[in-house]
């Protein structure tokens, strides 16, 4: 296997990533017929974490940091790294040196589908971060990988440039190509959600709307259970 470190790729428009970022992850994934969301074990290490940016993405040997070391070189501001290992890997590949590091080159904040350590630094800085693990195993710096390829974190496929939304319902991932159409959709639903939560909150039930497909689907109003409703 060859191994690079991709140094330029087309990012998005940052007021486009701005506009996703204000839409947030669940409203993101649903407007781009729920996909993109990453599994939901990648979870932020302090509630109320938010951000969004373009992918500057990193394979690694599980237990070796080495190449997140050489991806924050090709960091430009607003940029996330995004970050996953050639096999299952729950050591603590990041801490607090490297944030201060990715901090410096115009990194937002780190996915990782590994691990991480050092949180309540991470924490104290406001550090955005969103793993699959906390451990306090260290790592070694010996084995080769690659950055802005295309990888599998968290089971989506990620590119260098793709653009990363994250908050407290988890990561989601919007292709480049894509980040225009989803915007428009995501702040659609948006307005739309305006107008079905002033409704709800006047009382108006959500059931009437499915009330059709609650009787294709053989769902009877009954007054009481029938003895026999279980055959």
């Amino acid at each position: 296997m060859r191994h690079y470190v991709v140094r330029n790729f087309p990012r998005a428009e940052s007021s486009l990533i701005d506009r996703l970022g204000a839409c947030g992850v669940a409203t993101v994934h649903e407007a781009q017929g729920r996909y993109g969301l990453m599994k939901p074990y990648m979870r932020p290490i302090y509630p109320g974490a938010k951000m969004a940016g373009s992918a500057v993405t990193v394979l690694c040997h599980e237990g070796d940091n080495i190449m997140i070391h050489a991806a924050i070189e090709t960091l430009k501001p607003g940029d996330v790294l995004v970050v996953t290992t050639k096999a299952d890997c729950t050591d603590g590949m990041f801490g607090d040196l490297l944030a201060a590091s990715t901090r410096a080159h115009g990194g937002l904040g780190l996915i990782i589908d590994a691990g991480i350590r050092d949180v309540y630094d991470l924490t104290e800085m406001k550090f955005p971060v969103w793993a699959k693990a906390v451990s306090a195993a260290g790592t070694v710096k010996e084995s080769p990988g690659s950055v802005n390829v295309p990888i599998v974190a968290a089971g989506q496929v990620v590119r260098a440039g793709d653009i990363v939304l994250a908050d407290d319902d988890g990561v989601c991932i919007v292709k480049r190509e894509n980040a225009e159409e989803v915007a428009k959709l995501a702040e659609a639903r948006i307005k739309k959600e305006a107008v079905s939560r002033e409704e709800l909150m006047a009382g108006k039930l959500g059931v009437e709307k499915f009330r059709g497909k609650l009787a294709e689907l053989g769902v009877k109003y009954v007054d009481e259970l029938p003895g026999d409703w279980m055959s």
